[in-house]
């Protein structure tokens, strides 16, 4: 994806410091295995059916940044802070003082030791290799069923029915086809095509090598979202759906709006867009170690890969101008390590973008969806005031949002790296960050 971007995750350049990163993470592996293990067969035993039963995600757990007062979508709301631990995720974690807090101090402590001048173009310049290395390492065990796909964004499974019709899909970033194989699974349209594109060239080779992979029913090809055109591949205004999911934050920030110009081209009049991200403040954001920060909000991981993190003003100015927001919203939730009482935080943000019809601009999007009630950034700016005195008190009132919220499997207590081992960090067993965006 320089897309070194548009793949599900992350590779690139090794300088000793990343080769070291990486030497770390597999002792943390190591260890996380370990008291994983012992901790799920103490907690599986204690469970009874009804809390297996309630760690189960069957409802959408994202909602519009501005509306604090709706009725949470998700299912797993904890009402009383005495059954934290009690089940291994919640949705909609508050966002407290100490937790902003923590996070503004992890941010001043990154700032103090960002990547050296001299390897931030190499990271940059790598990231296509990077992301091939990373696919030639872990081939298709990087495949993930997003089974939260049919839940946060319905209208994916809406061209799979029967009687739907001629539809076009591109999954953008495709990786090992984690959209794009679902969807063909379910599908009873005969007349549903889906495109699925990456920037490494060895994701597409593993799409292709799947057993399910169909030249008659979808094509895999690689193209850079931020390429100078569309894809040869592809017709312009002809596809249906876009789904971005994971990917735009793997671009440089200096190739988003050449990514908007695409994906305005790609997709017809009346087309939608499905968006899911890193939110600002996530807790992948707090734990990169020194060295790690090649500008504001924008990281490089052990691997090369490089990562953004959000905040939801970005996503409207990206893409209020071209499209009509839909949906701008918050996924946050708190996961807990029942065994060690410890609580982490992640934050997402979704969204849903529709093309205007023909001759029409993009329609304003609801109060909702504007408001970014998260900490004032070099990024993060009151646009839609209609003066600075008015910009100045929405800054004043704002309180933070960017809650972290975790996605880890509803059916395990601990996420899994991309060789199936857990990882480990301050008693906390997290997801490997190239596969945490499938653990929901």
């Amino acid at each position: 994806m320089d897309q070194a971007s548009a793949s599900t995750s992350a590779s690139e350049p090794k300088p000793v410091e990343a080769v070291e990163d990486t030497t770390q993470d597999n002792k943390e592996q190591g260890e996380a295995t370990e008291v994983a293990v012992a901790g799920t067969k103490r907690h599986s035993e204690a469970a009874t059916e009804e809390n297996k039963a309630s760690n189960k995600k069957r409802e959408s757990s994202s909602r519009d940044v501005d509306a604090p007062d709706a009725k949470p979508f998700g299912g797993r709301i904890l009402t009383d802070e005495a059954d934290v631990f009690k089940q291994n995720a919640w949705d909609h974690a508050p966002w407290g003082e100490e937790q902003e807090q923590h996070a503004l101090k992890e941010i001043a402590r990154q700032n103090l030791d960002p990547v050296p001048q001299e390897l931030v173009e190499a990271y940059h310049a790598e990231a296509a290799a990077n992301w091939n290395k990373f696919y030639s390492k872990n081939e298709n065990r990087f495949f993930k069923d997003r089974h939260w796909l049919r839940i946060e964004f319905p209208e994916l499974f809406q061209v799979v029915e029967a009687d739907a019709g001629e539809k076009n899909v591109m999954e953008i970033g495709c990786g090992a086809g984690n959209t794009m194989f679902p969807m063909l699974l379910e599908s009873k349209n005969p007349k549903l095509f889906v495109y699925a594109c990456d920037f490494s060239k060895t994701a597409v080779e593993v799409v292709k090598h799947n057993r399910a992979y169909d030249p008659t029913r979808g094509k895999a090809f690689v193209w850079d979202l931020a390429s100078d055109d569309i894809p040869p591949e592809v017709e312009p205004e002809s596809m249906d759906v876009l789904v971005l999911i994971f990917v735009l934050s793997a671009l440089h920030p200096d190739k988003w709006d050449k990514a908007m110009s695409n994906l305005f081209k790609l997709l017809k009049p009346g087309g939608l867009i499905v968006f899911r991200d890193y939110g600002r403040y996530d807790m992948a954001q707090l734990r990169f170690k020194k060295n790690r920060l090649l500008s504001d909000n924008f990281y490089v991981r052990g691997d090369g890969t490089r990562v953004y993190f959000f905040d939801s003003e970005e996503i409207v100015k990206l893409f209020g101008s071209k499209f009509t927001i839909e949906q701008n919203a918050v996924d946050r939730r708190l996961i807990v390590n029942r065994l060690r009482k410890v609580k982490m935080y992640r934050v997402w943000l979704q969204g849903k973008f529709r093309k205007p019809m023909a001759g029409e601009a993009p329609a304003a999007p609801a109060a909702t969806t504007l408001k970014t009630t998260g900490p004032s950034s070099s990024s993060t700016t009151a646009s839609n005031s209609s003066n600075a005195e008015e910009a100045a008190a929405v800054e004043e009132e704002a309180t933070l949002d960017t809650s972290l919220s975790l996605d880890t499997p509803a059916d395990s207590p601990f996420g899994c790296s991309t060789t199936g081992t857990p990882v480990v960090t301050s008693g906390l067993i997290l997801p490997s960050t190239h596969t945490e965006e499938e653990a929901l």
